[in-house]
């Protein structure tokens, strides 16, 4: 008679496969929350792993040192911007986006819900030797670049300087936004203030303002001067 508590005889447990995309995605959502919460001198390996729930050998396998995690979660940031602004597209393609007020909206709430996060990846980005290689400020940059040699701009445009000014502004607005407000709906009456400055500076400075009429009659309009008394 056969002894069925022999180990020998008892069933396998299959273990699942691991996927590693998957196991690379907790990885980085995890680099993600501390870079957000610590900056990129709170981010090691170990860390990750465990807030991630992988064994700190399988996140070695995946990122070797902490440089190498430090750059892999500052482009998982940056293709998340890329996508909320631009969508799931990976091409540039376009002149200029059909309307500019909603690449301005989507950075600024993309920043506000963001903000740790999004001031860590400005910094790595901006420090960067190589910045043409993030994701988003590729994309950012190549389409303010096509848009400048566009009939539709002002002449003469630093695509380079801008584009550092935009990102800078979107990215600090928060804090501001953040010490003087304490609703969401407060918080987003400040992104459409910013909206609107932002694309009236553009309006006065990069953009012919013919050319965006529709654009142009949603500006809120100065009021007009008083007459000096005599």
């Amino acid at each position: 008679m056969s002894d069925r508590s022999s180990p020998a005889l008892r069933p396998k447990t299959q273990r699942r496969p691991q996927d590693p995309a998957r196991t690379r995605a907790a990885i980085l959502e995890a680099a993600g929350t501390l870079l957000a919460k610590d900056g990129p001198e709170g981010l090691s390996v170990s860390q990750v792993a465990q807030l991630a729930g992988v064994n700190r050998g399988t996140a070695y396998q995946h990122f070797q040192t902490r440089e190498q995690l430090l750059e892999a979660t500052t482009a998982w940031v940056s293709e998340r911007l890329r996508r909320s602004v631009f969508g799931d597209g990976s091409t540039v393609h376009a002149v200029v986006p059909s309307d500019p007020q909603w690449v301005v909206e989507r950075m600024a709430e993309f920043a506000m819900e963001n903000p740790e996060l999004g001031r860590a990846w400005l910094f790595e980005v901006l420090s960067s030797s190589q910045p043409t290689s993030d994701p988003f400020w590729h994309h950012y940059k190549t389409l303010f670049e096509k848009f400048a040699r566009s009939d539709r701009a002002q002449p003469g445009i630093d695509t380079e300087v801008h584009s550092v000014i935009m990102l800078i502004g979107t990215f600090l607005w928060p804090v501001f936004v953040r010490s003087q407000a304490r609703t969401a709906k407060e918080r987003q009456e400040l992104v459409g203030r910013f909206t609107q400055e932002m694309l009236r500076l553009s309006m006065a400075g990069t953009m012919r303002p013919e050319e965006f009429p529709e654009l142009q009659a949603r500006m809120p309009q100065a009021p007009a001067a008083k007459k000096p008394r005599r």
